[in-house]
C-alpha cells in the first residue's frame, strides 16, 4: 500500500467537499485521487450535524440536505472507527492548544498511522495542520505536490 495515498479526511475537509467554500477545489481535488480516503465515526457525526443545523437554520433546503447526504455516504470515504490513544491524546493536549474535535482527529490520525504509515491528514483548520506538521504527523497540504 505504500505507493497508494492514505487521506485521512476530518469534518472541514468532507464539509468543504460537500458545500462550496474557499477549500472546495482542494477537496475535491484529493476526493479524485485514486486511494485510501479515511473518515471516521466522529467526523461523520460531526458532518451530519452540521446539515442538521444547516436545516433547522433554514441555511440548506431539504433537497440539498438530501444531497449532500448523499454524497456523503457515496463519497470516496471509508467509513472507520477509530480508537485514539489515550495516553498520546493526554500528552498532545498538554502540547497543543486544539479544540476537543482536533485533539481527536489529531490522535486518531497519529494512532493509525501506527498501521498506515502513509497517511496523511487532510483537514482545512489551520491549527490542526499545523499541530500535525509539528508532531510530525503527514499532512495532505504538504503531500499535494508528490501526488497531484
Amino acid at each position: 500500500m505504500a505507493d497508494t495515498p492514505v487521506v485521512y479526511w476530518d469534518a472541514s475537509a468532507v464539509l468543504s467537499a460537500l458545500f462550496s467554500d474557499s477549500h472546495s477545489q482542494s477537496a475535491k481535488k484529493w476526493a479524485d485521487i485514486n486511494g485510501l480516503h479515511l473518515i471516521s465515526t466522529f467526523a461523520y457525526a460531526e458532518v451530519c450535524a452540521v446539515i442538521a443545523r444547516m436545516i433547522r437554520e433554514k441555511v440548506l433546503p431539504k433537497k440539498g440536505a438530501k444531497a449532500a447526504f448523499e454524497i456523503l455516504e457515496k463519497g470516496p470515504w471509508r467509513k472507520i472507527a477509530v480508537h485514539p490513544e489515550w495516553q498520546m491524546m493526554r500528552s498532545l493536549s498538554a502540547k497543543w492548544p486544539l479544540r476537543s474535535a482536533d485533539l481527536w482527529h489529531l490522535t486518531a490520525a497519529k494512532s493509525l498511522v501506527n498501521e498506515l504509515p502513509e497517511l496523511a491528514v487532510l483537514t482545512f483548520d489551520k491549527r490542526l495542520q499545523a499541530a500535525a506538521k509539528r508532531t510530525g504527523t503527514r499532512t495532505a497540504e504538504t503531500e499535494v505536490t508528490s501526488i497531484g
